[in-house]
């Protein structure tokens, strides 16, 4: 594959807001395509295949991983697997836009190595693990069993950070998607 356009990379555990600075960001820059990803895990209510993610069976999922479809997929909890597929970034890139993902933190760092210097990674970081659980706990579709399971991931993700080429404490919303689109908009007009 041709990398041809650049790639935003956005990474956090779950409920440090990542997704709603990605949505942000798809609003305010120019020439930005989010990369849906491909998933096995049931469909949240709200959720629509082909927007949110790409639904796939653990048997389908399987069979494109067998099939060299992804750039890069991975395990996240038991049969929930989670991946990229190339011809999603193709297609992204053939309507000369670049892409931005909203990845857990395997799969930024994964991407980042694939990608090198075309990408930049940011890693959301909450401001404390409370902070984190009382956003999971506030969002409603968690049970308490999973919480306590992100909540434990989370811990290990944060150690990761480093691996990132830019680190955004997301304290306050705001702050942070202002910090977020100055950080890509730089990287993308170098």
């Amino acid at each position: 594959m041709e990398f041809e356009g650049k790639c935003i990379i956005f990474s956090a555990p779950s409920g440090a807001g990542k997704t709603t600075i990605v949505r942000y960001l798809l609003e305010k820059v120019k020439n930005l395509k989010f990369s849906i990803s491909a998933t096995s895990r049931p469909k949240r209510e709200y959720e629509v295949d082909g927007h949110d993610y790409y639904f796939l069976s653990v048997s389908d999922f399987k069979n494109n991983i067998q099939s060299g479809k992804f750039i890069e997929w991975e395990e996240v909890y038991t049969d929930n697997y989670y991946g990229t597929l190339k011809s999603e970034i193709e297609n992204i890139w053939k309507e000369g836009k670049h892409v931005i993902f909203d990845v857990d933190v395997i799969g930024g760092i994964k991407l980042k190595s694939i990608f090198a210097d075309k990408a930049l990674s940011i890693f959301v970081q909450p401001p404390s693990i409370q902070e984190l659980e009382n956003r999971l706990i506030g969002r409603g579709s968690e049970t308490p069993e999973t919480i306590i399971k992100r909540v434990g991931k989370a811990e290990i993700e944060m150690k990761s950070a480093k691996e990132f080429d830019y680190i955004l404490i997301n304290d306050t919303l705001e702050v942070a998607k202002k910090e977020a689109r100055k950080v890509v908009s730089d990287f993308l007009e170098k």
